[in-house]
């Protein structure tokens, strides 16, 4: 019998899929990957989507361990600062965050602004690292490609997967954020998809395909390997890479990349307000005027 629960909570605003992870003999949780609500044209910041997960925690007794991320996110923002100040908790990353927060530092030129070592989080885990939710243990699987930070939560029969690979009609993540690579992304679906067939993977995004009514977020090892439209059985990775370029530099920007990135190599954590009480973002310009 399995010894955890599993409670998803689904943003359709930002498409992105929150999880509550139980074990069941100690009423221990951790939240994976939670969202805040943001308003692009009003600048409004919210947290109606991360109270909901809280309302669950409270209305099921449950004292939270750990927050986890798979990744700095760039299409929403994080509510994990906002989950631990209201209900605790230890925030935790992959340790190569430092190499992100490194690489937007000088996007945003954000000077002395921003430390590069990570800590604003409260752990920095290693590929292979284990951690423990009660009588669960968390295995880290680093799974870079979408981005060099991301990593994936392999817990008994169930791997959560963040943006790697989403469900078997859409496919991957995009691999062309800066210090992503597709051929890495390829290698680490391919750790991924060595587990047992019968693993459950548990996507963080679903972006509904055209051949389905309803959203989803729940698929197999074995579905993948058999169905996913860019990387099933018999995909080589120069198939997958040539394709996944090709259809990468089409893609648009995701509408909440600045803003979102700016927070989310923070831990969640809002800049420090200015003299007049007000926290600013920075927008950096690309000039192309003739």
């Amino acid at each position: 019998m399995s010894k955890l629960n599993i409670q998803p909570f689904f943003d359709e605003n930002t498409q992105t899929v929150t999880y509550v992870v139980v074990d069941k003999a100690t009423c221990l949780a951790a939240v994976i990957d939670p969202v805040l609500d943001f308003d692009s044209p009003s600048g409004k910041i919210s947290s109606t989507s991360a109270d909901k997960v809280i309302a669950f925690l409270d209305d099921n007794n449950l004292r939270l361990e750990w927050i986890l991320e798979t990744h700095a996110h760039a299409d929403h923002i994080t509510a994990s600062n906002y989950i631990k100040t209201k209900r605790g908790g230890q925030i935790g990353i992959g340790e190569h965050i430092k190499k992100v927060q490194s690489t937007f530092k000088k996007i945003f030129n954000f000077n002395d602004d921003l430390a590069c070592d990570g800590s604003q989080f409260d752990f920095l885990f290693e590929d292979g690292e284990i951690i423990s939710l009660g009588h669960l243990n968390f295995h880290v699987i680093h799974t870079p490609g979408h981005t060099p930070a991301c990593v994936s939560y392999l817990i008994e029969d169930a791997i959560f997967v963040g943006d790697t690979i989403f469900m078997p009609d859409f496919g991957t993540a995009r691999a062309d954020f800066p210090s992503g690579n597709a051929k890495i992304l390829y290698q680490s679906i391919q750790r991924i998809l060595s587990l047992p067939e019968q693993t459950r993977i548990f996507v963080g995004h679903d972006y509904k395909s055209p051949t389905r009514d309803q959203y989803a977020w729940e698929t197999t090892v074995l579905q993948e390997k058999r169905n996913n439209i860019h990387v099933k059985l018999g995909t080589t990775e120069s198939d997958f890479v040539s394709m996944r370029e090709s259809r990468d530099a089409n893609l648009p920007v995701p509408k909440l990349l600045l803003p979102s990135i700016q927070l989310n190599i923070r831990a969640g954590h809002l800049p420090i307000e200015e003299a007049n009480g007000v926290c600013y973002l920075k927008l950096p310009l690309t000039v192309e005027l003739s």
